[in-house]
């Protein structure tokens, strides 16, 4: 039974606050030992990945239960936050890797990929990503970010018969190890200033003894932003995304440019909104900047890609420039943006990435646009997916896509920011002429041969993810309601415990 309030000074309350995240800690332990067990076959690893769907699946619905529960913190949050942004976000991450597991599961077989342990190293970047969203200290988000890193520079590199897998997980470790440096300073410097890593203490000290002009606090700020502006994908900390998400394989690459980001993004904008808001005025105009030219500089150079995937990971730093410009509007209304933005990025993120690992073959590094060409003719159903992924990622009305970049476009209005709102439109505008020519292409040009697409198959949990993905996101673009509520209520709980306090 959860309780109605926990406290989280004592270890039993935190053990009690934690349940989701030690329960997915025992079933990766458990799935090492099984692992140690059963190595040898094809069936022992679908074993493995079965196993790991369900671990994320009854910790999916443990979050949903402490959701639903809202048990509140019977005092200050000290390390761990208790509150409906933390449910919300753990929900993403989850979806994400539950989504990421399932495409893998015949994945895996098809590019003989033989490393159980890869479960286990989803598992774990998952449980990474449930400590950044649920952290209300930076030690905790810390840690939590490099156990998502550490695990996805394994991941990235997991086909170890692949160079280009090599060099991705290799540009991904050595350019992460650097960023994570550029963080640590920044927490670093933050706690100098303020004497404090509890973000609730930092936005009560910030506020009482007036530091908003400390040099150290402003200086751990920037370190901060370069640090999460690499894991974001921002520009001009963008360099390793291409590569990497071209040598990774296709389910990893969607685990990263989907649940990865969110994490990021989460963590990013408990720290700005909960704990730095006193100094808005200082990060504001810095994320503002990294928006426009993200989303301008994103979307340019994915013009000029000829590979799809490639394509996929420029359009992936264009859509980092949209969640930036939601965190640069400061408001509500821009965590909430944030909040349904990175859901219906995951679902069109990895509904694109499995109909690319559907049509292609050896990590689908060599898939052109050109390779599209008369799959409607051939393959209507998987045909008619993409098009759905891809209007939604343009922003096409009627799609979920469409709702999420009007709601980013509404919190920059009210952020006072109308100028970044016309930057994103124009970013939205440029990034038609990638996305519609593989409509084109599907629709409007005929087969390269008669034996086009005779291989273009989604088998097994790649056929459901491919049809409940494109379905959720016609639904949330014609009926966007309840979702919207629920981020609009749970953004409410990023304002520091203090104010919500003061408002109640």
């Amino acid at each position: 039974m959860i309780p109605a309030q926990i406290d989280l000074s004592q270890w039993g309350g935190i053990a009690v606050a934690l349940v989701p995240e030690l329960f997915l800690t025992g079933w990766a332990l458990v799935l090492t030992l099984v692992i140690a067990w059963r190595h040898h076959s094809d069936a022992d690893q679908q074993v493995v990945g079965r196993l790991a769907l369900v671990g994320l699946v009854v910790t999916l619905a443990l979050v949903v239960l402490y959701w639903i529960r809202a048990p509140e913190p019977a005092g200050l949050e000290l390390m761990i936050a208790l509150d409906g942004f933390r449910w919300a976000v753990s929900s993403v991450f989850l979806l994400g890797a539950i989504l990421a597991v399932a495409l893998s599961l015949h994945y895996l077989p098809r590019e003989r990929i033989a490393v159980p342990e890869y479960y286990v190293l989803l598992l774990l970047a998952t449980l990474g990503m449930l400590f950044m969203g649920s952290g209300a200290d930076l030690v905790v988000i810390f840690l939590g970010l490099e156990l998502m890193s550490v695990s996805v520079y394994v991941l990235a590199g997991i086909n170890r018969r692949s160079i280009f897998a090599a060099e991705a997980s290799l540009k991904y470790f050595l350019l992460g190890a650097f960023a994570a440096g550029f963080l640590l300073y920044g927490i670093a410097l933050l706690y100098g200033a303020t004497g404090t890593t509890n973000l609730t203490m930092m936005y009560l000290q910030i506020s009482g003894l007036a530091l908003q002009s400390n040099t150290m606090l402003v200086a751990g700020i920037a370190l901060l932003l370069i640090g999460f502006g690499f894991k974001v994908a921002a520009v001009p900390f963008h360099m390793w995304t291409p590569d990497v998400y071209d040598g990774a394989p296709t389910p990893v690459t969607g685990f990263m440019a989907a649940a990865v980001k969110a994490a990021a993004f989460a963590a990013l904008m408990r720290i700005l909104v909960q704990g730095l808001s006193p100094m808005s005025g200082v990060w504001t105009e810095v994320v503002w900047w990294l928006a426009a030219v993200t989303m301008v500089g994103g979307n340019l150079i994915a013009l000029v890609q000829g590979h799809l995937k490639r394509m996929l990971a420029y359009s992936s730093i264009g859509h980092a420039g949209y969640l930036l410009a939601a965190v640069a509007s400061g408001t509500d209304l821009g965590t909430a943006a944030m909040l349904y933005y990175v859901l219906v990025y995951t679902l069109m993120t990895v509904g694109a990435f499995a109909v690319l690992a559907a049509i292609g073959r050896d990590g689908e590094r060599e898939v052109r646009i050109e390779d599209f060409n008369g799959l409607a003719s051939r393959r209507p159903w998987l045909a008619f997916a993409m098009t759905v992924f891809m209007l939604s990622l343009l922003g096409f009305p009627g799609t979920a896509g469409f709702i999420g970049k009007w709601y980013i476009l509404s919190a920059a209005v009210e952020g006072e920011q109308a100028v970044l709102a016309i930057v994103l439109v124009g970013a939205s505008i440029l990034s038609a002429g990638y996305y519609l020519p593989v409509i084109m292409a599907m629709y409007m040009k005929p087969a390269a041969s008669e034996d086009a697409h005779e291989g273009t198959v989604a088998v097994g949990a790649a056929r459901w993810i491919i049809g409940m993905t494109a379905a959720l996101l016609l639904l949330f673009g014609v009926w966007p309601n309840r979702v919207l509520d629920l981020a609009r209520h749970e953004s409410r709980d990023l304002r520091p415990a203090v104010m919500i306090t003061v408002s109640r």
